[in-house]
Formats: structure tokens, sequence, C-alpha cells
């Protein structure tokens, strides 16, 4: 029994630079696979979700209120917030979360 434990004792063990290269390879693939690649793939939705803001559109911002985009800037949209007329702040499109486009748009774009 204690010759099938050390088996391999005193004989070299063969370690190829040429393996860890290829570990080292699919780590950094599977990495690259699981993190990064869907990050950009979100950020490239948010973004072309940014893009078509237009004004009217209900929008949700980061920060959870919900809100009416009254006017869209470059970097920049402001929107109404509540059913008070005077509550109206300007703010990064980057915060906005989600778009939602009213009801008459949709409508027009089903005919």
């Amino acid at each position: 029994m204690n010759n099938l434990l050390f088996l391999t004792e005193g004989a070299p063990v063969a370690s190829s630079p040429w393996i860890m290269l290829i570990w080292i390879i699919a780590m950094g693939a599977l990495i690259y696979f699981m993190t990064i690649r869907p990050q950009k793939k979100q950020q490239k939705e948010h973004m072309a979700l940014l893009s078509t803001i237009q004004d009217g559109d209900s929008v949700l911002t980061s920060s959870g209120f919900y809100g009416v985009v009254i006017d869209v800037m470059d970097e920049v949209v402001i929107v109404e917030f509540g059913n008070n007329k005077n509550c109206r702040i300007p703010m990064k499109k980057a915060a906005i979360v989600e778009v939602e486009k009213p009801a008459s748009a949709e409508k027009s774009d089903k005919e």
C-alpha cells in the first residue's frame, strides 16, 4: 500500500511552460466571457435606450423617481416630477434606467 501512495516519488515531474500558458489563456478567456463581455453588451443596450429618449417619455431614474421628459439636450434632460408643473429638474441621461413611450406613440407605431 505504501508503494501505491508514493508512486511518483523519485520520478521527475514533467512540467511544461506550454501547459501553464494554456491555463493562463483559458482563465483569461473565462474571465472575458463571464464578466467583461456581458457588461459591454448591457452597456450598449443602455446607450441605445438613452439615444431613443424624446420629449413626453416617462422615465425611471436611478434614484427611483418617475418623471416625464420635458426637454432633451446632448447629455442632459429636463425631467418633470409629480403633478406640480414647477418641479422640473435637469439631470444627466446616464441617470435614466427605464424609458416608457407614451401610449399615443405606441398606437401610431402599430398603425
